[in-house]
């Protein structure tokens, strides 16, 4: 990792106020207008954030949006007045946009119409540079001296109004983001890993939105303890209606019925209101207004035919856990562990984290399923169609082209 110098803490400056002060939030077609048009006119790259509402809200939907850009201040708005941010997106279409940890804030941007052409993230960069600890306070107080104010990253960003600590906090957030890009810009220049960074911001505004899983009722946490085929239908039946119920009334689903109520259920599947309600978490005020509800989804996967039962799991499309090569395919076991060593070694040469380098589910992939012929060019082609960028396929390539044949000639597979 890098050769971090941590400031001492008496020399860190705490950021207590905005430079110009707090921002009034822009809630009207009018001042966003004017918004716009300060900012197209503004200099240099632009900092972005957005605050949402995980663990309050369904959506992922911002509640506010954080600017800052030279000449032209900083400016909050509220996209729940004022949803659409198209004409923000042309004024800024050529610009950099700064953001921190992109891929969090890239998908509630693009529903109000802005989608950055231009990015630098201040995350990745630190990745890549081989920080440790890459959250924004953290990078802003390790790189620049200066101490973010916490405490408000968690809250439910749709209050309305919001308190002025917390748009405080959120105008701070982007207070210092381009003087943060500027530093780490020249550091990755200096480093020879500017191209990299390019290439990783490059593959960050490019990445599509993920598929729906196609059972995403099986992330439930703790549904491990389920061992039945009845009891997994318990789970499925109340998964769907928590959601159901969720998006309705735009809760998060766990401030509906938290996943360990799901699982008691599945492992007890109660017959009758008073069985439910033993279950502590159905008497909570929000689960227990859906007491018939929940009790008649026990009822209908109770009753299923065994044919309709949901199996243990659902194949994937790739290898399976690693945990379970050795005795699968022992051969795919060796070569995955040269290859794992031969990345560790290489991230370690150029002081980043190991999935940075070469990102594990392509590892996994190639040592799974290898090209017939292991040479510099199919492995680096391989690499390719699982996604590696080329500055990885670069480094990557030769080296875990050479570990695998080693394996194949000395006979080991």
């Amino acid at each position: 990792m890098t050769d971090e110098t941590t400031i001492p803490a008496e020399e860190v400056v705490p950021l207590l106020e905005p430079r110009e002060g707090i921002p009034p939030v822009i809630n009207d077609a009018v001042d966003l207008a004017t918004t716009v048009r300060a900012f197209a006119k503004g200099r240099g790259p632009v900092a972005v954030d957005a605050e949402r509402a995980s663990g309050y809200r369904y959506s992922g939907r911002a509640y506010l949006v954080q600017l800052r850009r030279a000449e032209a201040g900083s400016a909050l708005i509220d996209p729940t007045a004022c949803p659409d941010l198209s004409a923000l997106d042309t004024a800024l279409a050529d610009t950099e946009i700064v953001l921190h940890a992109a891929s969090q804030d890239l998908p509630c941007l693009a529903e109000l119409g802005f989608r950055p052409r231009k990015l630098f993230d201040t995350e990745l960069a630190g990745r890549l540079l081989g920080y440790e600890r890459v959250g924004l306070g953290t990078m802003v107080e390790t790189v620049l001296g200066l101490r973010l104010e916490k405490g408000h990253s968690a809250a439910d960003w749709s209050t309305r109004p919001l308190p002025v600590d917390w748009l405080r906090y959120a105008a701070l957030d982007v207070e210092v983001l381009v003087e943060l890009r500027d530093v780490l810009h020249e550091e990755l220049a200096d480093s020879g890993k500017l191209e990299w960074a390019q290439e990783e911001f490059a593959a960050v505004l490019a990445t599509p939105t993920p598929a729906p899983r196609s059972d995403p009722w099986r992330r439930t946490s703790g549904i491990h303890k389920v061992r039945s085929l009845r009891g997994l239908a318990v789970v499925r039946e109340l998964w769907t209606l928590r959601d159901e119920l969720a998006r309705d009334n735009d809760l998060a689903p766990g401030r509906v019925l938290p996943d360990s109520a799901i699982v008691t259920a599945a492992l007890e599947i109660p017959r009758t209101t008073k069985a439910l309600t033993d279950i502590a978490p159905f008497t909570g005020r929000s689960a227990r207004r859906h007491l018939r509800e929940w009790l008649a989804a026990i009822s209908r996967a109770r009753v299923l035919p065994e044919s309709q039962l949901p199996q243990p799991s659902t194949p994937g499309d790739g290898p399976p856990p690693a945990n379970r090569w050795a005795d699968r395919d022992p051969a795919a076991a060796k070569r995955l562990g040269a290859a794992r060593a031969v990345v560790a070694a290489l991230a370690d040469e150029h002081r980043m984290p190991t999935e940075n380098l070469l990102q594990p589910d392509a590892v996994r992939r190639l040592t799974w399923e290898p090209p017939e012929e292991i040479d510099d060019d199919h492995i680096g082609e391989r690499l390719r169609e699982l996604g590696a960028r080329r500055w990885q396929i670069g480094l990557t390539a030769h080296p875990l082209a050479k570990a695998l044949a080693r394996l194949e000639t000395k006979g080991e597979l």
